[in-house]
């Protein structure tokens, strides 16, 4: 069992007992399936929330799962196999809610959702990122791996653009995760599957509902990124996730959707339209007991936009390098950064490098 949590394996009948626990330990993640402890991520660590706890059997997941899913998810679950969606447990608490069928039986992961907005200040995001979210048009994107802190990031640069213009915001999640109210600008927010079918059919609606900023929970697939890069196109700011984990990833993502007859002009596309990418990763820190960012910030300028358009995305790297008076910084310099200022172990700097042989030179000349 964790040091801070007590030796007592408390009995556990409803799924929300678990999150109240999970809430209370400042947990991320919290699994519960069949044949396995009841498990939490603290910290970036997936560890068992009670090590001497029994495992979960078949039928306890079965249980727990129908306790607490609406029945419509119920009926997805049965019908599909999975279901994905935005759980209000019976205190308020918000969170994302995963739960499957799996060769064991149920499997449930849920992502904890602080309900409290937090500002770009709050997450530490440099003020450099403001410029992005002044523009008209364009392209904004977030990216990172599952549990980096994209969601969080995200409701925070909207919370920004509502606080400090007066616009139309809709943003198109699956689920919705951060409830946000209207504040300079009127918001509107839309569930996939609850509200929509798609995020590709709900981006096409949004289109007709006069907007000025979009936010897209999730750029996954060709109708979607063709959609957005359209909307950044023709005069809307839109803000979007991707899970990949730097700047020249992400424009190779985008591009590797669409054939490759198609990409010569949405290269084109792009570099016109991109305002910037944030790339982000959450580290345990030295102590291990939090969390610290390092972030990696692509700004559009013309030598970006001449890497987009030519097809040499491996050269924004050096973009980065020589753009820092207008706020760019490359990961590897973020996490010698954090290094540096004793906040994360060489370990943890070495493996997250994108260039570890050159970060371990670095680290032990």
């Amino acid at each position: 069992m964790s040091e801070e949590a007590t030796q007592e394996v408390p009995v556990l009948s409803h799924v929300d007992e678990y999150l109240k626990i999970g809430r209370e330990y400042e947990a991320s993640d919290i699994h519960l399936a069949t044949s396995a402890l009841p498990t939490w991520r603290r910290f970036g660590k997936l560890v068992p929330i009670w090590p001497n706890a029994d495992r979960l059997t078949e039928e306890q997941c079965t249980k727990l799962a129908h306790d607490f899913l609406p029945d419509k998810e119920r009926a997805r679950l049965d019908e599909r196999g999975d279901v994905d969606f935005a759980y209000v447990a019976s205190d308020g608490s918000r969170f994302r809610a995963s739960v499957v069928k799996q060769r064991l039986g149920i499997d449930m992961v849920f992502r904890i959702i602080n309900t409290e907005v937090r500002t770009m200040k709050d997450l530490g995001l440099p003020d450099t990122i403001k410029p992005l979210l002044q523009y008209q048009n364009g392209l904004v994107l977030v990216t990172g791996s599952v549990g980096s802190g994209k969601s969080t990031t995200l409701a925070a640069l909207v919370d920004e653009i509502n606080r400090e213009r007066e616009d139309h915001i809709i943003t198109l999640e699956d689920p919705i995760e951060y409830v946000l109210d209207s504040k300079g600008c009127h918001l509107n927010q839309r569930e996939v599957h609850t509200h929509t079918e798609s995020f590709g059919r709900a981006l096409r609606g949004a289109l007709r509902e006069d907007p000025d900023v979009i936010m897209v929970g999730e750029m996954r697939d060709l109708e979607t990124i063709s959609l957005a890069i359209t909307a950044a196109e023709t005069g809307h700011l839109v803000l979007g996730t991707l899970h990949t984990g730097s700047a020249a990833r992400t424009l190779d993502r985008v591009l590797d959707v669409f054939a490759i007859d198609q990409r010569e002009q949405i290269r084109i596309m792009v570099s016109e339209s991109l305002r910037g990418i944030l790339s982000q990763q959450l580290i345990p820190n030295v102590n291990g007991d939090g969390l610290v960012m390092a972030l990696e910030l692509l700004v559009n300028n013309a030598a970006t936009a001449a890497c987009i358009r030519d097809g040499k995305t491996f050269m924004l790297n050096g973009v980065m390098q020589t753009g820092k008076s207008v706020g760019m910084i490359t990961m590897d310099d973020s996490l010698k950064a954090l290094y540096d200022a004793g906040k994360i172990t060489q370990e943890e700097c070495i493996s997250r490098a994108d260039d570890q042989t050159l970060m371990r030179e670095h680290l032990e000349s």
